[in-house]
């Protein structure tokens, strides 16, 4: 990579941790900020570049989540606050809905281009990836003139009434929260490390979820079917080689929209432009968000153009949907992620993470399982001996990590999965470093 940054890429602690300073923004925080809204560290950030997030104390952290898979090109990258900074000058609202302006159809046109298949494609834009989902969803059932809606287990698709009855767990994004959408139907998963048959193949696990959705749907009721390639939230899984493949198949035959979301996944972050590229799926709608704007509030969806024709004009849209700032963002983080090749260099973040985690796995007990492609990647912990999770472990080893000043991100349906997205532009020293206080946090709880 041909990349300098504007802090220095080094680990420091500052003595007491959080600091004085971050104790005192929390208790600020109690008295203005809603309960509802929770945060993962205890520390409060000043500054970020490259792999390093700097602290009001004065920490610099080493991070590993990229604002959950974000800023994969960095969280102050040069030529995207250059291009934000300049749109901004121009103008930072006009709606497009009311004026429209050229970076929202520049943007269509080049998702038409990077996203999988070479048919004639169009695009929205909104401002999160629910909003991304809810609208796949619309298109889906205006398009197929059905309402059901298939899900999968373990999966995460937001936190807006729709999204919530798509997404699989209930704690804490559910719970209270009722009365969910209706016509939605939940199906297995491929989930290699927890299958009751090992040997199923992917195919078969795709079999299973078609002969339940017969059963309970029909084929010619579903409007969608929606899946993140590999799952998020859930604990990134990836499912057994040919279960998507078959889904997609099967929904093409049933003339079934099949939705695949890429609001993690996308954008370089698994190894490819898109985690659909990996084995060849040509989704009928894509929705994204997170990695494709450099941190700026965006997302939408790409699809098929007669798909997203169907829906009547004024149908689609929002006030701030392309934003024209975040836009700019999004147009000079896919310009920077071509230039630096950033699906290689995720690659090789695999690489590593595989070389050096394979070696720990043989070596400890609370390791069950160790997934994920590109810097998409995860560490699934159990008790010892068995394969039952411990969430527990879990909680302590991101704690451990963080006092020695290393992010990281838990998830899973069992609270008990590290998952790691490291920004694509960290540099393999600082990788290595990140690794080896993990590995040490692992060592020292089993």
């Amino acid at each position: 990579m041909d990349i300098t940054y504007r802090i220095e890429q080094k680990r420091h602690i500052n003595g007491s941790f959080p600091g004085p300073k971050s104790v005192e923004l929390a208790a600020r925080r109690a008295n203005a900020v809603a309960l509802g809204v929770a945060s993962a560290m205890p520390v409060y950030v000043a500054d970020a570049d490259g792999g390093i997030i700097v602290d009001v104390d004065g920490n610099s952290i080493i991070d590993l989540g990229s604002g959950i898979a974000v800023t994969s090109v960095g969280a102050s990258n040069e030529k995207v606050a250059a291009a934000v900074a300049a749109q901004a000058a121009r103008f930072t609202h006009t709606c497009f809905m009311v004026t429209p302006y050229e970076g929202y159809v520049e943007l269509a046109e080049k998702l038409a281009e990077i996203t999988p298949g070479t048919h004639a494609k169009k695009a929205v834009f909104f401002n999160s990836g629910s909003e991304a989902v809810e609208n796949a969803i619309k298109v889906a059932r205006v398009a197929t003139g059905r309402t059901a809606v298939v899900a999968f287990d373990h999966a995460y698709h937001g936190r807006t009434n729709l999204t919530m009855g798509l997404t699989a767990k209930a704690a804490p994004y559910k719970r209270g929260f009722g009365p969910l959408a209706s016509e939605i139907y939940r199906m297995p998963m491929s989930y290699p490390f927890r299958e009751e048959n090992p040997s199923i193949s992917g195919k078969e696990a795709a079999e299973r979820a078609i002969l339940a959705m017969e059963k309970q749907i029909g084929g010619d009721q579903i409007a969608a079917i929606i899946i993140e390639p590999i799952q998020g939230e859930g604990g990134f899984i990836v499912p057994a080689e040919g279960f998507l493949p078959r889904l997609a198949e099967w929904a093409k035959e049933q003339g079934i929209v099949f939705v695949a979301d890429e609001v993690q996944a996308g954008f370089c972050r698994a190894g490819a432009w898109f985690a659909s590229d990996i084995e060849g799926i040509v989704p009928d709608i894509i929705t994204v968000a997170k990695g494709m704007a450099g941190g700026m509030p965006l997302s939408g969806i790409v699809g098929r153009a007669e798909l997203l024709d169907a829906v009547h004009p004024g149908g689609l849209g929002g006030t701030y949907g392309g934003n024209p700032v975040a836009v700019a963002a999004a147009l000079e983080t896919i310009r920077f992620m071509e230039e630096q090749d950033l699906a290689a260099r995720a690659r090789e973040i695999e690489e590593q993470f595989f070389t050096r985690m394979r070696k720990l796995q043989s070596e400890v007990s609370v390791i069950g399982d160790i997934r994920g492609r590109g810097a998409m990647v995860a560490i699934e912990l159990v008790k010892a001996g068995g394969i039952e999770p411990d969430a527990e472990i879990t909680k302590k080893i991101a704690a451990d990590c963080l006092v020695e000043g290393v992010l990281i991100l838990t998830c899973g349906t069992y609270g008990n999965v590290i998952r790691l997205l490291p920004p694509l532009v960290i540099g393999d020293d600082l990788l290595a470093e990140a690794f080896e206080v993990l590995e040490g946090a692992i060592r020292a709880n089993v």
